[in-house]
C-alpha cells in the first residue's frame, strides 16, 4: 500500500517538511537546528547561485572572502549591530582539546589554550569587512568597491526549520562602499530590484518591493529594503533584503577617504543578502500534495524521459531516440536526463520524478516507439498528452516557457485573492486570524502602534510598498493621519 502522505490543507507544517524529505532535498543533522544539504536540494541551490552570481558581476560586482571570526572587538564596534545580533551569536572561547585524565577516551577543553580575546562566529560580516576596508580605502580614487561574498553564517536560532530558519545556513552578502550618500541609496535600492527580478523571473515567485519600518530594519541600516513573497498558507516570507548603512560602519571602523578637494570624509555603505531560505520560499510558493513543483528555469533537471519496455532490443530502441532527443535540448540549454535505471520500475519513476519536482517527463514503450509516438507529461498541471515524436524538441521548448509562465501566473492568481484593504482593527484582529493573507491598512507611522498590533495580532509589517499611493486616511488603530497603507501580514 502506497504511503499516505499529509496534504496541505490538514497540516501545513508537517506538509512542508514532508515534502523536503520526498524531494530528497535535505534532513536535520546531528548538530542541533543545522541541517544537511543533499545533492538535489544542492543542486538547486547552485542554480539559484548561478543565476544570482551572474546578476552581480553585470551589476559590476566580484566575489571575495572574509574570515569566518570576527575579534569581539571588532564585533562590538558597531552598536546597533551587536546589540541586534548578540542574542544569536556562537562564540570561541579556546582553541584546544586535551584527553581527560579523569575520564580516559574522553576529550576536555585545555584551560590554558584560552583565547587572548574571544572570536564570534560570524552572523553577518560587516565587522570583519569594513575593518578590512579600513585598509583599502584612502582616497575617491579607491571608491567604490563593490563586493560580494558567497558563504556560511550561524545565528543560534532557537526554534528552527529546515530551510526557512536554522542555526547556520547558506547565503551570499553584498558589501559596498561609495563616496556619496546618492551612490549608496541607489545601490541598495538596484540590489533589491536584482532580487525582485531573480524571485519573479527564475523562481515564478511574486513579490512586494518595499521599506521597512525602523523596528523592522536590518541592526545598523539608515534604511531596509526588502521583497516579501506569500506563500500557500497565507503568511508572508522576506525573501531577500538590502540595506542603506549610511555612514555608521565607517564612522565605526574609521573608514575616510580623501575628496578630489583634499577633504577627509566617512564613506557611505550598503549591504544586501539572500540566503538558503529561498529555498523554502520556492517549497511553498508552487509545491502541492504530490511533492515539489520546480519552474524551469531552477530546475536541475527540466526533462526527465523514461523508457517502458520488456526487451532488451526494445530499450535500446528507446534509448537511442530519447538521447537524439537529449543532446537536441542540451543544444538549446535545456537539461536532460534519461533514466533507463532497471533496478526501478516506470511507476516507481514516475511518482519519483512528480516528487522532485521536474517540469516534464517524456515516456515512451513499444506502441509509442512503432507510432512514432511520445508521452508528454506536464508536472505543474499534470496533464499528458500524446504527440509524434518528430519535433518534440520543439514542443517542450515551448512547454519550458508555458510552465515558467503558468507558475508566476497562478502565484499571482493566488497572492491577489488573498489580499484586501482593510480599514477596522477589529475586523483586522478577525480576518488575520481566520483569514490570513496580505493586509493593506492605514498606519499612523508610530512605534507604539506597530508594537500593539504585532502583540495583540502577531501580524507585522511586512513593509511599506515602493508604489503604494500616497492617499491621506486614518490608522485603523489610533484613528490619527496616515500618508498611505502598508502591508500587514503573519510571517515565517
Amino acid at each position: 500500500m502506497a504511503k499516505k502522505y499529509t496534504t496541505r490543507e490538514e497540516d501545513y507544517s508537517k506538509w512542508y517538511n514532508e515534502i523536503v524529505s520526498r524531494a530528497d532535498l535535505a534532513e536535520n543533522s546531528d548538530v542541533r537546528g543545522c541541517m544537511v544539504i543533499k545533492p538535489y536540494g544542492y543542486a538547486i541551490w547552485e542554480k539559484m547561485k548561478e543565476v544570482l552570481d551572474k546578476k552581480f558581476k553585470e551589476t559590476g560586482h566580484s566575489n571575495a572572502y572574509f574570515p569566518i571570526f570576527i575579534p569581539k572587538s571588532l564585533f562590538e564596534a558597531e552598536e546597533t549591530n551587536a546589540e541586534g545580533f548578540a542574542k544569536e551569536c556562537a562564540v570561541v572561547t579556546h582553541h584546544r582539546l586535551i584527553n581527560d585524565p579523569d575520564n580516559k577516551g574522553k576529550l576536555i577543553v585545555d584551560p590554558k589554550a584560552k583565547l587572548e580575546e574571544e572570536l564570534i562566529v560570524r552572523p553577518t560580516s560587516e565587522a570583519i569587512i569594513w575593518s578590512t576596508y579600513r585598509r583599502w580605502i584612502q582616497s575617491y580614487r579607491d571608491l567604490p568597491i563593490l563586493i560580494n561574498q558567497w558563504a556560511n553564517v550561524v545565528r543560534w536560532e532557537m526554534r528552527t526549520r529546515i530551510f526557512l530558519r536554522t542555526a547556520e545556513f547558506l547565503w551570499q552578502e553584498g558589501h559596498t562602499a561609495h563616496a556619496t550618500k546618492a551612490e549608496a541609496l541607489a545601490e541598495a535600492a538596484q540590489m533589491n530590484q536584482v532580487y525582485a527580478d531573480f524571485a519573479e523571473q527564475y523562481m515564478a515567485m511574486p513579490v512586494i518591493q518595499g521599506l521597512k519600518t525602523e523596528s523592522e530594519r536590518f541592526a545598523g541600516a539608515d534604511e531596509t529594503y526588502c521583497i516579501e513573497a506569500m506563500m500557500q498558507d497565507g503568511k508572508a516570507l522576506q525573501a531577500g533584503t538590502s540595506h542603506f548603512l549610511g555612514q555608521n560602519f565607517a564612522k565605526a571602523f574609521d573608514v575616510k577617504f580623501a575628496t578630489k578637494e583634499g577633504k577627509q570624509e566617512h564613506v557611505w555603505a550598503s549591504s544586501w543578502g539572500v540566503s538558503t531560505r529561498l529555498m523554502g520560499a520556492l517549497i511553498m510558493t508552487h509545491s502541492d500534495d504530490d511533492g515539489l513543483v520546480l519552474p524551469p528555469a531552477i530546475a536541475p533537471i527540466q526533462v526527465v524521459a523514461i523508457p517502458i519496455y520488456k526487451t532488451e532490443e526494445e530499450l535500446a530502441k528507446i534509448a537511442t531516440l530519447m538521447k537524439e532527443v537529449g543532446v537536441k535540448l542540451n543544444e538549446k540549454g535545456i537539461s536532460f536526463k534519461f533514466d533507463d535505471d532497471d533496478n526501478r520500475r516506470p511507476g516507481w519513476k514516475f511518482a519519483e520524478y512528480e516528487a522532485k519536482g521536474v517540469p516534464v517527463r517524456l515516456a515512451m514503450g513499444p506502441r509509442d516507439l512503432e507510432n512514432g509516438k511520445i508521452e508528454v507529461a506536464r508536472r505543474d498541471t499534470k496533464s499528458k498528452e500524446v504527440i509524434d515524436f518528430d519535433g518534440v524538441e520543439e514542443h517542450v521548448e515551448k512547454l519550458m516557457t508555458e510552465i515558467q509562465e503558468n507558475l508566476f501566473r497562478k502565484a499571482s492568481d493566488f497572492r491577489t485573492s488573498n489580499m484586501r484593504e482593510i480599514d477596522s482593527y477589529e475586523d483586522f484582529k478577525v480576518k488575520i486570524e481566520s483569514e490570513g493573507g496580505f493586509f493593506l491598512a492605514h498606519w499612523d507611522g508610530t512605534a507604539e502602534t506597530e508594537e500593539k498590533i504585532k502583540k495583540e495580532t502577531k501580524a507585522t509589517i511586512r513593509c511599506i510598498p515602493l508604489d503604494r499611493k500616497e492617499e491621506e486616511g486614518v490608522c485603523m488603530v489610533t484613528g490619527n493621519k496616515s500618508a498611505g497603507r502598508v502591508v500587514f501580514a503573519k510571517a515565517y
